[in-house]
């Protein structure tokens, strides 16, 4: 992903005690209350339908449909009904919305956006009680403003609701008006709280890891999945490769088309997809990476989510390096709770991933890039990428016995994002950078910048004159519950 170069830095030019620190913000803060007059959500009476979405994917690829599934509900003058989320298919539990987010906290924080609903109503027709069914639709894939605005919206007043599955990046992410923009962030960062149980375990791992000084957390992209699709085998064993093999066969069938144009066999070559950077870094690169950076075996590290492929081998020498790594279930706070698995346990690593000083992770994947947008606007907390092409040749020569110099060439090429405000560039998604439109600056010179003098809440109820109690917590840097 490319970055702007003034919110980059070389590592060769950091200390590495310096990277525990947030990154001086110049002024900006987060901040998704509306600018402008923000009317609120339609009466049932006045309601065009019912919307109902299913969100598949993991964790965060979830939470941005949620988010979506609000700004389409806004969009269409349409009440929600509470998202359905697919757990089964990916994390084999049961679990749903209600099992997972704090529904009260969910619909009450929206309630000057949309209008929720826990499930479609019941009608009486011919004398006869039902339920209103949902007439279903597959929406394009990053589908513009417009076609909720024309095709959606007329079968919904036709049907009166409407069923839209899947809902996984079903709504583009370019959106001109940023009051849609700064919705996105009101669902993401302030509504979608986890329930309690999830965020006192998140909790109480965090505070248990700061209780030894700083803590970096880290998303290894060492997985079957990604192994598979990426190509990369030479390192393993037979017996893994053909369990690649067999994965990549069954599961991305048409990149056997696209490679077998390139590669003989259908087999793409590992050295070629190294060097262009397509193959994850082993846990044992990783920790030469943060060797050279300047951290050492005392370092407390927290491994997120994502079961690592080939066994404990390809662990080894990582712990060797950092022996003082955890993860949620190594870390034990009184007792964890029973449930904390599948999308639960996600959770807790989302959580408590967001609560670290430092995250590092390797390649883009859903839920380190939203997981990146979420700490840039929990308060520009540091997040180190490395560049795996530029490595690559470096890592190679290692292997080849030419081991001169190797760690001041590491630093050489090493990036480290700050979480500094910079310019949203492609391919950059909005849930990685939500900034400008979610932010605000203190002395802001321009207008459009200036921030709302109250919450969230508070600039909505002064409009509304609405005088219900609304929880708010709030830090001096941001205006976002977590």
């Amino acid at each position: 992903m490319g970055l702007p170069a003034d919110c980059m830095l070389l590592l060769k030019d950091v200390v590495a005690n310096e990277l525990w620190r947030t990154v001086d913000s110049n002024g900006w803060r987060a901040s998704s209350a509306p600018r402008i007059c923000w009317p609120p959500p339609p009466a049932e009476s006045e309601s065009n339908g019912y919307l109902r979405v299913w969100c598949n994917g993991g964790l965060t690829q979830q939470r941005s449909a949620i988010c979506n599934a609000v700004v389409v509900a806004r969009i269409m003058n349409a009440t929600l009904v509470l998202p359905e989320l697919d757990t089964n298919s990916f994390w084999h539990d049961e679990s749903g919305f209600v099992d997972i987010y704090d529904v009260p906290h969910f619909i009450n924080t929206l309630k000057y956006d949309v209008r929720i609903v826990m499930s479609i109503p019941k009608i009486t027709a011919q004398g006869k009680t039902k339920k209103l069914k949902a007439y279903k639709i597959l929406p394009p894939r990053d589908a513009p403003v417009t076609w909720y605005r024309t095709t959606a919206l007329e079968r919904l007043r036709k049907y009166g609701a409407i069923y839209l599955t899947p809902f996984s990046h079903r709504l583009a992410e370019k959106i001109d008006d940023p009051e849609f923009q700064r919705l996105r962030c009101r669902v993401n960062y302030h509504a979608l709280r986890f329930k309690p149980s999830i965020m006192k375990t998140s909790s109480d791992i965090a505070n248990k890891l700061h209780s030894e000084g700083h803590f970096m957390s880290i998303h290894l992209r060492f997985e079957l999945d990604v192994l598979a699709y990426a190509g990369c085998f030479d390192i393993f064993t037979p017996e893994e490769q053909e369990i690649l093999l067999r994965h990549r066969n069954k599961y991305f069938p048409l990149l056997l088309r696209y490679w077998g144009k390139y590669f003989p066999g259908n087999t793409p070559d590992y050295r070629e997809r190294r060097l262009i950077g397509k193959c994850p870094l082993t846990p044992e690169e990783v920790g030469l990476i943060l060797r050279a950076t300047g951290f050492d075996n005392s370092t407390w590290i927290y491994l997120a989510p994502g079961k690592l492929f080939g066994g404990k081998h390809f662990m080894k020498p990582f712990k060797a390096m950092f022996p003082r790594l955890k993860n949620h279930s190594m870390i034990r706070s009184g007792k964890l709770e029973e449930n904390i698995r599948g999308l639960a346990g996600s959770a807790v690593d989302y959580m408590v991933c967001l609560l670290s000083d430092i995250f590092i992770y390797d390649g883009p994947s859903n839920f380190a890039d939203n997981l990146m947008g979420h700490r840039l606007y929990y308060g520009f907390r540091t997040t180190i990428t490395p560049n795996k092409k530029a490595l690559a040749r470096i890592f190679m020569d290692r292997e080849e016995g030419h081991t001169s110099a190797f760690e001041e060439r590491v630093r050489q090429v090493m990036l480290t994002h700050f979480g500094a405000p910079h310019k949203r560039i492609h391919p950059e998604s909005f849930y990685t950078n939500p900034w400008p439109e979610c932010f605000c600056q203190t002395k802001a010179r321009n207008h459009a910048d200036r921030c709302p003098h109250n919450s969230v809440n508070d600039v909505l109820e002064s409009w509304f004159h609405n005088k219900e109690d609304v929880e708010v917590e709030a830090t001096n840097q941001t205006d976002s519950t977590s």
